[in-house]
């Protein structure tokens, strides 16, 4: 169905049908129950620790032995928050925490080649996310540190992480 016979459907119904098909959707779709939840209740503060922990915890577990260090998990956090219309502060805090974890785990443990490369990709897309959503100047400081990190560790790809640096001059 496209969005104009969409609306032409919708625009046809009288409120009350209109009404039972929202709740409807309500009751069947945990992804549209959990849309208005968040619409009308944001708990944004709550979210983002939830995530943070879910993240933490891939890297440093609590209940299992051995870490996963998926970068995914953060990735799917930040997409869903994204789509949510969490507030972009909030997404680049996630994503800043992301790569700080990311960093305190290389530091004990030894990671394969790829796991540098995923760092990398993480690093550019919170440039640029602060870049479109004009929070460079409150984050600065925060990429600026993850990048010395990168610098002073020897990561690999470190002149890849100088080049998306370069977008915050």
């Amino acid at each position: 169905m496209s969005k104009r016979a969409l609306q032409k459907y919708i625009g046809d119904l009288k409120k009350r049908e209109l009404e039972a098909q929202i709740v409807d959707l309500y009751q069947r779709f945990p992804v549209v129950k959990e849309y208005y939840d968040f619409v009308f209740n944001p708990k944004e503060d709550k979210l983002v620790q939830q995530a943070k922990t879910k993240i933490s915890n891939e890297y440093f577990p609590i209940k299992r032995r051995r870490p996963k260090a998926r970068r995914s998990v953060a990735q799917k956090f930040i997409k869903h928050f994204i789509k949510l219309g969490v507030e972009p502060h909030l997404v680049a805090d996630v994503m800043l925490y992301n790569l700080e974890i990311a960093q305190a785990f290389v530091l004990e443990r030894n990671v394969p080649d790829a796991f540098y490369k995923s760092m990398l990709n993480s690093f550019k897309e919170v440039i640029q996310f602060c870049s479109v959503n004009g929070l460079v100047y409150d984050f600065r400081d925060r990429i600026l540190k993850t990048y010395q990190f990168t610098q002073d560790n020897e990561w690999l790809h470190k002149e890849e992480f100088s080049r998306a640096l370069d977008i915050l001059d």
